[in-house]
């Protein structure tokens, strides 16, 4: 992205601290292979500081949404303090194709990275006691459904790899386009990943209230959201 672009999509600034909107389909970094990602563009994000700010968290390529950056390394170790004792408070929006068993409920369920035959992975729910397990707990709720679909929100206390989408397809709701954790035998899906990070609530400051920030949702996700009775302006 240029800088226009890029600087379009900042939802929130302060001296320490950028929450910028994320698209859906790009990646936060380069992987083994390049390519474009969105850490290219970050440099039009200095506004006068020596360097670019940098992640102090992760999103998949295809979630979008509220992502937070540290602009320099006070704003950057703090971040990264805060979201490792878990005191950033993240929102999630699903739209699944399947009911959750309960209208809201917790999903405890331990993840484990596992690497496949072909050079891959993914993540998989295993017992609390095996090696490597590592703990995930996700709260959600149903904010409305209708057209086939669920809209779901969604808290994790954790912060697991593909978290939320593992607990979901677990629960036996699948988060529509979701293009791994989908039901075996089932083909793949052709539809973008309905998961956005819908908000931020981080307590940069000790005296201050903490920061809150939204980000609207994606383009694509405004159809599946409309038939659940999400309401637009």
């Amino acid at each position: 992205m240029n800088a226009q672009e890029i600087q379009a999509r900042i939802l929130y600034r302060d001296a320490l601290m950028l929450v910028i909107d994320k698209p859906a389909g790009l990646p936060v970094h380069a992987g083994p292979g390049g390519g474009p990602n969105l850490e290219r563009s970050f440099e039009h994000l200095r506004f006068g500081l020596p360097k670019p700010p940098a992640l102090a968290h992760r999103l998949d390529r295809d979630t979008s949404g509220c992502l937070a950056l540290g602009r320099q390394h006070k704003g950057l170790s703090k971040l990264g303090k805060l979201f490792q004792e878990g005191r950033i408070g993240k929102t999630y929006w699903a739209v699944t194709t399947a009911a959750p068993p309960e209208t809201s409920g917790t999903i405890s369920a331990a993840l484990k990275k596992l690497t496949t035959r072909a050079g891959g992975w993914r993540m998989i729910v295993v017992s609390d006691e095996e090696k490597d397990a590592q703990k995930a707990v996700t709260d959600y709720k149903v904010l409305g459904s209708g057209g086939g679909y669920w809209w779901l929100e969604l808290n994790p206390r954790t912060g697991r790899t593909h978290q939320i989408r593992v607990h979901l397809a677990h629960l036996g709701c699948p988060i529509l386009g979701e293009p791994q954790y989908f039901a075996e035998g089932s083909s793949r899906p052709t539809a973008k990943l309905h998961l956005h990070s819908r908000a931020l609530v981080v307590p940069l400051y000790p005296k201050k209230d903490p920061i809150r920030v939204e980000a609207p949702p994606p383009a694509h996700m405004i159809p599946a959201l409309k038939a659940c009775g999400m309401v637009t302006g």
